[in-house]
């Protein structure tokens, strides 16, 4: 199975994320990362969900039909800026730490703690680049890991502009009908 990058702008409302991952559960979708947060609009959220699936024009819809979910795309083969961040305890005794700060600095990474025996790294960048920090620093010891999940954008002018639909709506958050 294609994994596919689902970029959303949802109304920001109390259960709409539930609603979002139940529809996705209950077609039998894995979704590999989930990250929502506020867009440049108050009350308005971009979601981000990256999924397994050989037929995500069908996941595309079904959004669509969440009354809350104002505009929906499949970005995968769009071209994208994609970041993720991860956050890793590793063991660090005094003898490697001198290897863990420049395995960092290789990778852009940032030392945010460090203990008697540990060392706390945060590292952003590509899926896949974070990808390849974890296995490069594997071997030390990780002892806890936190992932944050795919976020991506739309590369240009054409994108998922959450001011458009404020426009459209005219500040409402209720698209006007037409008679």
């Amino acid at each position: 199975m294609k994994k596919h990058t689902i970029v959303a702008l949802v109304q920001d409302r109390p259960g709409v994320l539930t609603r979002v991952a139940g529809l996705i559960r209950r077609r039998g979708y894995n979704i590999e990362s989930l990250a929502v947060g506020h867009s440049e609009q108050p009350e308005i959220s971009r979601l981000t969900l990256v999924i397994e699936s050989d037929h995500v024009e069908q996941v595309v819809k079904q959004l669509y039909r969440l009354i809350e979910v104002i505009k929906v795309s499949d970005v995968t083969d769009d071209p994208i800026v994609e970041r993720e961040m991860v956050v890793l305890k590793l063991h660090a005794p005094s003898s490697v730490r001198h290897e863990i700060v420049s395995m960092s600095g290789v990778f852009e990474a940032k030392i945010v703690d460090v203990g008697a025996s540990t060392m706390i790294v945060e590292m952003t960048g590509t899926p896949s680049k974070v990808e390849n920090f974890i296995e490069v620093v594997r071997g030390y010891g990780i002892k806890e890991m936190m992932r944050t999940g795919r976020i991506a954008m739309v590369r240009g002018a054409r994108g998922h502009n959450a001011s458009e639909y404020v426009e459209n709506t005219n500040g409402s958050g209720v698209v006007p009908t037409l008679n």
